[in-house]
């Protein structure tokens, strides 16, 4: 099961400084190199069994945006090119081409920079219950899935482990400072409508997304993945209907066999059947290929 997927790195003589539940982190003083591998991450535990190539994807997914919206912000990257990378890695394309980023270290902001353009996830469940999403009055009457009136800076807070935390946008500010989250929040929003408006052009919505940032030399810089699957939400456009869940391009599938397993989400997860492995690989391909018009990694 899972075949071909890379879980770990191991670089003779170098281990990764930290490992996420996704990423193995290296770091090089003024640098990182930042490598996804293809582990899943679902209900905050990490399955056994890895889903091949997605950590290619998702890099590749990534890198397509940079470039796209290297306008509106500059981002963290220097090369994703493995013959650029400092030794000992040049030595290690079997492990870290297509899926690694050698990126400037930035002091991360200890915000995620949420912008919803839709109601779902835990917006639609504070808004079913109080009307707001992270404490912003929103109009009354909307249906789940439905289109808010203009995007909205939802931002939370980051866990070390379990779920991150909404909070209002004057909380985010009075965390990182006022101006840094207004410049933060302006820059979100504006990534996200450059989002959502290619998306569009490939028959898909983005309805919301989440961006981190960090400062180098007093900067702000786009880090980390931008608009990938794991840290979005994209609905195919064509079987749009608000009033329910929609389906998604993610692994959404791992989540729904999770949940028939009679798993308790407090211990290690049972490993994932080829079918939902497969099934989960080819719904991130289809978004790759969709996103970047490209068929092959």
């Amino acid at each position: 099961m899972g075949a071909g997927a890379l879980l770990e790195t191991h670089i003779p003589g170098r281990e990764p400084d930290a490992r996420g539940k996704v990423r193995d982190l290296y770091d090089l003083g003024d640098t990182m190199l930042i490598v996804a591998t293809d582990r899943l991450s679902a209900f905050d535990w990490v399955n056994p069994v890895g889903i091949p190539d997605k950590g290619v994807i998702l890099t590749q997914i990534a890198l397509y945006w940079f470039d796209q919206v290297a306008d509106i912000m500059p981002d963290h990257l220097i090369s994703a090119d493995v013959k650029d990378f400092p030794a000992p890695f040049t030595g290690h394309a079997d492990q870290l081409a297509g899926r690694s980023m050698l990126v400037r270290k930035c002091e991360m902001l200890p915000i995620e920079f949420v912008v919803r353009g839709f109601l779902a996830g835990s917006g639609w469940k504070e808004y079913r219950e109080r009307g707001t999403v992270c404490e912003i009055a929103l109009p009354p009457g909307l249906t789940e899935s439905a289109q808010l009136p203009e995007p909205i800076y939802t931002p939370a807070t980051k866990a070390e482990s379990g779920h991150d935390i909404n909070i209002h946008p004057d909380e985010a500010g009075r965390i990182i400072g006022e101006a840094l989250n207004a410049e933060g929040a302006a820059a979100a929003i504006a990534l996200y409508e450059r989002g959502r408006s290619k998306a569009a052009e490939c028959g898909m919505i983005l309805c919301d997304t989440k961006f981190e940032f960090g400062l180098y030399n007093g900067k702000l810089m786009l880090c980390d993945e931008i608009l990938t699957p794991d840290s979005s939400r994209y609905w195919p456009a064509d079987g749009y209907a608000p009033g329910g869940p929609q389906p998604s391009f993610d692994k959404q599938f791992v989540r729904d066999y999770l949940e028939t397993t009679g798993w308790d989400k407090n211990s290690p997860q049972p490993p994932l059947p080829d079918e939902i492995v497969d099934k989960t690989r080819s719904r991130y391909m289809e978004a790759f290929t969709r996103l970047t018009g490209r068929r092959d990694l």
